[in-house]
């Protein structure tokens, strides 16, 4: 529960000053009764507010899912190169609202942005073991002994170790690749390991979540009730079933 003024003002909507001026001249309604009391406290994460009769948006928890296309960063600013966020409506800056672990520039595919600190932890965690599944096009053909290099954990060539993975070959160049951890180019020095080089990648799915064929890149849309709930319940996994 919080104050109508801080409510309002945490949603941009003007100055402390100027909304509670506004609350007492009767120009805000809460839930479709007028509200004059700029100390009234309410639920922020439920309550209608109108201010001069239209909707104010406000801060309320939040999770995007956004097929990110190559060519951004995933970072929350940067002062000389594109970033998810200018993908995104400004409004959720104000709101707080981060990428959940990171894609590379070049990589394209499904990346979560949240404000929610809890959630954000348990989805990337290591503990948490949170399955991400990419597709990748690279030159040569994925063998057998590269499936069995994977699913042991690979050395990478800079010396860190990594959890055991699934490879899947689709086809000579083309594979699908399902791993719990997110270290920094983990893919493609996984296939560098094998010595195979990677030309394209695309993650496809995270967890329960699978991104949607019909969402183009660069486009976005928050996640449905039942697919957050999905997502909450996903249970700390270390072997694949």
């Amino acid at each position: 529960m919080q104050r109508l003024d801080k409510i309002l003002s945490s949603a941009g909507a003007g100055t402390r000053k100027e909304l509670r001026a506004a609350i007492r001249a009767g120009r805000v309604t809460v839930n479709g009764s007028v509200c004059r009391d700029e100390s009234a406290k309410f639920d922020e994460t439920s309550a209608q507010i109108l201010l001069d009769g239209e909707p104010v948006e406000l801060l309320r928890p939040a999770l995007i899912l956004l097929n990110k296309p190559a060519g951004y960063l995933t970072a929350a600013d940067d002062p000389r190169q594109k970033t998810v966020m200018d993908l995104i409506p400004a409004r959720y800056r104000r709101f707080g609202v981060m990428p959940v672990g990171r894609l590379d520039k070049d990589t394209e595919g499904l990346l979560l942005l949240t404000n929610d600190g809890n959630l954000a932890h348990r989805i990337i965690s290591p503990k948490h073991g949170v399955w991400k599944t990419y597709y990748c096009e690279h030159d040569g053909e994925a063998t057998a002994a590269d499936v069995e290099a994977f699913a042991k954990g690979l050395l990478l060539p800079d010396g860190l170790s990594c959890l055991p993975a699934v490879l899947l070959p689709l086809g000579f160049g083309r594979s699908a690749v399902r791993l719990q951890e997110g270290k920094f180019h983990q893919v493609k020095r996984m296939f560098e390991a094998v010595g195979k080089k990677v030309l394209y990648l695309k993650r496809i799915s995270m967890g329960p979540l699978v991104l949607p064929e019909d969402l183009a890149p660069g486009a976005y849309r928050k996640l449905t009730a039942e697919e957050l709930a999905a997502l909450k319940n996903e249970q700390p996994k270390r072997n694949e079933d």
